[in-house]
């Protein structure tokens, strides 16, 4: 079922989608990936408040190419979610609502995003280049040293994914292996 809605996302809305849904998100999401996360998680060991806001915030783990001339942003395709499983948990405590990316997830992020009324996205890799139409703004917001792995803000309209695992634990590709059984 196709399902249109707005970043940052509500709790009743994340509740509201389910396993297998085609999803348009419009609104503002954020980029990190591997070394932002790292570097969020020291944040936190300090003690010190994170660079974004975590409450209903959804994260694309993405590094875009150089954008284009007239264009906000290059190539921006998925990047595999499981490199951010051992981050995760603690950021979906904090409030985070959704996470975009490609492939499979702990157990630990699994019952993260249970316990948090969480939802994962799995955008379609490769098209990275289909992807970056649905963005309409990017800046960089924290950790501009990191290059392509800086924390971005977008603006994005329509922006396609599919829910992967819903708030209920339901994941995709675990039913798509017992459906072939």
């Amino acid at each position: 079922m196709d399902k249109h809605i707005k970043a940052p996302i509500t709790n009743e809305d994340a509740r509201l989608l389910k396993a297998g849904d085609y999803v348009y998100i419009t609104g503002t999401i954020y980029t990190a990936r591997d070394a932002a996360h790292l570097r969020m998680q020291e944040t936190l060991k300090r003690g010190e408040p994170l660079p974004i806001e975590m409450n209903n915030t959804i994260i694309y783990y993405m590094g875009p190419s150089p954008a284009r001339e007239g264009r906000p942003i290059g190539s921006a395709g998925p990047t595999t979610a499981s490199r951010m499983d051992k981050y995760t948990p603690q950021l979906l405590d904090l409030g985070l609502k959704g996470m975009i990316g490609k492939g499979r997830r702990s157990d630990a992020v699994k019952d993260a995003i249970v316990r948090n009324g969480a939802v994962y996205f799995a955008a379609i890799g490769g098209a990275g280049a289909l992807l970056s139409k649905s963005i309409v703004a990017s800046e960089v917001v924290a950790y501009d040293d990191l290059g392509t792995e800086a924390i971005r803000k977008l603006e994005v309209e329509n922006f396609p994914v599919i829910v992967v695992i819903d708030a209920e634990g339901n994941d995709l590709y675990e039913m798509a292996v017992e459906s072939l059984s």
